[in-house]
């Protein structure tokens, strides 16, 4: 029995030292300080986006509902990797009551020391904001396509995940011409809205030698002369076009269009085929992951704007790594130069310099699935393929 109690000692003895050997990297460990970094999620409640009536019939690339759930997830996934730079991420869900009270609410971010803010605002108060706060947070437009908002109503601390209209519009050309569909019927809506998508449209069509045979305003109205004005078959009566093309910033005359012109032709823009920054039947790169994720949280499927308020979350974390110890001058600058995100889609995705816009692919859908994605094959760009999606650095009219 001797010698088993001296071999006993001699192993109790080596886990002793063992123990006490880690007990001060154990102790560095758990002393380790992690930096909570505060990110505000902003909205307002009277936004006629999420109008009841609206979301209950699900247009093609609206909003789905509130992106807090989006950024939570986001906080979510990027949280071990952010651990062992010494960060974590704090989402606080901004819902404000009114645009009467915005201001006033992010003064107070601002004395609180709140730097990095998403922003699911209507376009026109985005760029208020923007302006008003140059300087003083990292701003992501992570819902507005509005040209505007990278062109004049551009800002050196604005950055932009939602894609452009003249992204999407790009996106879609490229498809169309790859297929051959030369010529086009266009129709568009009454509202300033559809007259900008259109007008992104027409700009992509020229660039992919596109041609419209003709082009026409719709309206859906209860006047009795204006009825022929909604009229679909009248609409789309002309011959020699090889699809119809439809800007409706609403939604409600666009989905009556697929299947019911009378000429049977494939309908394209805001139905049938759309460009889409997200669509839930993804099928690459981590997209069913991302989406099964998404919808077990929140109960609904992941779209665009999700998307963009979740990819927007992975990019306060990049440029938290890139630049821990930046102010928000540096950290904006790093964002337009060297930070890169996996934005799920393919290709790592990097920040224009000249516009904050994220580089990114879109994906052309109908409601079941995604047929295809753009850049095209065969597009071809001097450094960038992806810079073939909207503005080009030699188009742009931002300047900081």
């Amino acid at each position: 029995m001797q010698p088993f109690r001296i071999g006993l000692r001699l192993l109790c003895g080596f886990c002793v030292a063992v123990a006490l050997l880690w007990l001060p990297m154990g102790s560095v460990w758990a002393k380790k300080v992690v930096r909570q970094i505060p990110v505000a999620v902003i909205s307002l409640q009277d936004d006629v986006r999420f109008d009841r009536r609206v979301m209950e019939r699900h247009y093609p690339g609206q909003p789905a509902g509130r992106l807090i759930g989006a950024a939570r997830l986001g906080a979510s996934d990027v949280g071990m990797a952010l651990s062992f730079g010494g960060f974590s991420l704090a989402i606080e869900d901004v819902h404000l009551s009114s645009q009467q009270v915005l201001n006033q609410a992010l003064d107070k971010l601002v004395s609180a020391g709140v730097r990095y803010w998403l922003l699911d605002l209507p376009p026109q108060v985005i760029a208020q904001v923007s302006a008003r706060y140059a300087g003083q947070a990292l701003m992501w437009n992570v819902s507005s396509d509005l040209d505007a908002l990278r062109a004049a109503s551009c800002s050196p601390t604005l950055f932009h995940t939602y894609p452009s209209a003249r992204m999407f519009a790009d996106g879609l050309a490229q498809y169309v011409a790859a297929r051959n569909w030369r010529n086009y019927l266009g129709l568009t809506g009454p509202l300033a809205q559809d007259q900008l998508l259109s007008q992104a449209w027409q700009r992509a069509s020229k660039r992919y030698g596109l041609s419209a045979v003709d082009e026409k305003l719709f309206k859906l109205s209860g006047d009795p002369r204006e009825r022929a004005l909604g009229n679909i078959k009248l609409l789309t009566n002309d011959r020699n076009h090889d699809i119809v093309v439809v800007w409706d910033s609403h939604g409600e005359f666009a989905r009556s269009l697929p299947y019911a012109t009378q000429r049977p032709r494939p309908v394209v823009g805001s139905n049938g085929l759309v460009a889409l920054a997200w669509h839930a039947q993804w099928p690459r790169n981590g997209g069913p992951q991302l989406s099964r994720r998404f919808k077990q949280n929140n109960n609904r499927d992941m779209v665009g704007q999700d998307w963009a308020a979740w990819v927007a979350i992975r990019s306060v974390a990049a440029v938290l790594l890139a630049e821990p110890t930046g102010d928000l001058i540096v950290q904006a600058n790093a964002l337009r130069s060297t930070v890169s995100v996996d934005g799920y889609k393919g290709p790592a995705l990097s920040y224009r310099s000249w516009d904050g816009q994220l580089r990114q692919p879109v994906l052309l859908a109908h409601g079941d699935g995604v047929i295809a994605t753009a850049p095209a094959d065969g597009v071809l760009h001097p450094t960038e393929v992806l810079d073939t999606l909207g503005v080009d650095q030699r188009e742009t009219t931002c300047k900081f």
